[in-house]
């Protein structure tokens, strides 16, 4: 079993009860004092197809216990000789320091920053992280934001269904290009098409009568139409992604499908004295726990007060125009979650390398049949967003545009609109997670969000408290 396979506790205790001399062999791995997280690799062989509820249950807690240990050396962690950088790249020279605030690393676990309010959730501001995009062999020991970019670590509630939703779009758009190519040759005519997919406006496209594509109309998302969920900024495309990046920065466990032989040519790319750190299997394993990670929920308060408060603020929140961005639910066909996913990029596992591709069937979770469908049978994910990316400060309201560095060539002032599913339950808010009330991080909305704020400021304020009162029930059970 895959839960036995992570378990040490239990190995060793067996090895005991054997009557076996622990003494002849205490170096030995498995030992139950062996200064280690990881015993024995998740093995990605041994998973294919759909998954059945056991092995799903089995895959995701040995994606929990990876999560919630603190790994050591004997496991891997450090990276003397690889930078943070999401591509491996090699240092000059060793690393001073093994933890390192500003560059990383600056964690041994990754519960250590998702732990609000347990594991898999936001942070507060004492484990912001620093994302230095674009400084791939250089070390910073300054807060200065032209180094680095501070951020706020989010919650991964739900996280699963987000994914779903992303490719599900990516899929619809990608397939309203094609069409509308093929209709421009076919035509010898132009077309405007204009991008929307599940009631989302990612703007226009102009398809030439030679199939040649216009990008100038685009609104939000990148020129290949694929949506990347993922990070404050929407710049990663998949659980999968985001996990081997962040166990390289953050952990300096490095995953054999990025940093292996494969890619470049070593099995001990950081040089650490431990190869193959992560195995794909291992992170599989992580990526099944996140994306079967219960959805936040909208919550009855038990004070009939609030409960009315409530109720009014729902439909302030509709009055004033934030539904334009945190749309309240997107819909989902589907609940089979494929991994890898289908637009994942060089440097993480892919559908196409794997002789039968593992599926974990959402639907089979004990909170999939709490969620609603609409009348065409799809499920209701009730995010409070819609994955799109919005210019978010202006010079009246710069507050949320404080970056000095772009990140994947989105502008300073853009963000992915916020999901706010669960936002109850993880304060401090803001990208920087240095705002600590929800009228605070209302009141900082700038550029496109500006008529919005505006109307949010005149309001009386009964209705403003309605507003935090119904915000103040999305909440992580």
């Amino acid at each position: 079993m895959l839960r036995e396979g992570i378990a040490a506790f239990s190995l060793g205790m067996a090895f005991l009860a054997a009557g076996a001399a622990v003494a002849a062999d205490t170096t030995a791995d498995n030992v139950p004092w062996a200064e280690r997280a990881i015993t024995r690799h998740v093995d990605q062989a041994t998973l294919g197809g759909k998954l059945t509820q056991k092995q799903l249950d089995d895959l995701a807690d040995a994606g929990e216990k990876l999560f919630s240990v603190r790994f050591t050396l004997a496991d891997g962690v450090g990276r003397p000789m690889a930078t943070q950088a999401i591509t491996p790249v090699k240092r000059k020279r060793p690393v001073k320091d093994a933890f390192f605030r500003t560059a990383g690393m600056d964690s041994n676990g990754c519960s250590s920053c998702h732990n609000q309010p347990f594991a898999g959730g936001a942070g507060d501001f004492a484990v912001n992280v620093f994302v230095s995009e674009g400084f791939t062999n250089a070390d910073f020991d300054t807060l200065d934001p032209q180094f680095s970019n501070e951020r706020n670590t989010n919650h991964l509630f739900g996280s699963g269904l987000v994914e779903l939703l992303a490719r599900e779009m990516t899929s619809e758009l990608h397939q309203l290009r094609r069409d509308a190519v093929a209709k421009a040759r076919a035509s010898g005519e132009e077309i405007k098409l204009r991008l929307i997919t599940k009631g989302v406006d990612f703007g226009t496209l102009k398809i030439m009568p030679d199939g040649m594509i216009d990008l100038e109309g685009l609104d939000g998302i990148d020129t290949d139409l694929v949506i990347r969920p993922f990070s404050q900024k929407g710049v990663m495309t998949s659980l999968r992604q985001f996990t081997v990046n962040a166990l390289n920065h953050h952990h300096g466990m490095q995953a054999v499908e990025r940093f292996g032989i494969r890619w470049t040519g070593e099995t001990d790319f950081d040089e650490d004295g431990k190869s193959d750190e992560v195995t794909p299997g291992d992170v599989s394993a992580l990526v099944a726990w996140q994306a079967t990670l219960r959805p936040p929920v909208q919550e009855v308060p038990a004070d009939k007060a609030w409960q009315e408060a409530a109720r009014h603020g729902s439909e302030v929140f509709d009055t004033v125009g934030c539904n334009s961005c945190h749309i309240r639910a997107l819909p989902l066909k589907s609940l089979e979650f494929a991994d890898p996913g289908p637009f994942d990029a060089a440097g993480t596992l892919r559908s196409g390398e794997l002789p039968d591709q593992p599926i974990y069937d959402l639907a089979l979770t004990d909170w999939a049949s709490r969620l609603e469908k609409d009348d065409q049978g799809n499920w209701l994910v009730p995010l409070f967003g819609d994955l799109k990316r919005h210019r978010i400060a202006d010079q009246r309201n710069p507050a949320l545009g404080n970056e000095l560095l772009a990140q994947r060539f989105v502008d300073r002032d853009v963000f992915q609109t916020a999901e706010l599913w669960g936002i109850a339950s993880t304060a401090p808010y803001g990208h920087r997670g240095d705002m600590v009330t929800l009228d605070e991080v209302i009141r900082a909305h700038g550029g496109d969000a500006e008529p919005v704020t505006k109307a949010y400021k005149a309001l009386e304020e009964n209705d403003r408290s309605a507003l935090i009162a119904f915000l103040k029930t999305l909440v992580i059970e």
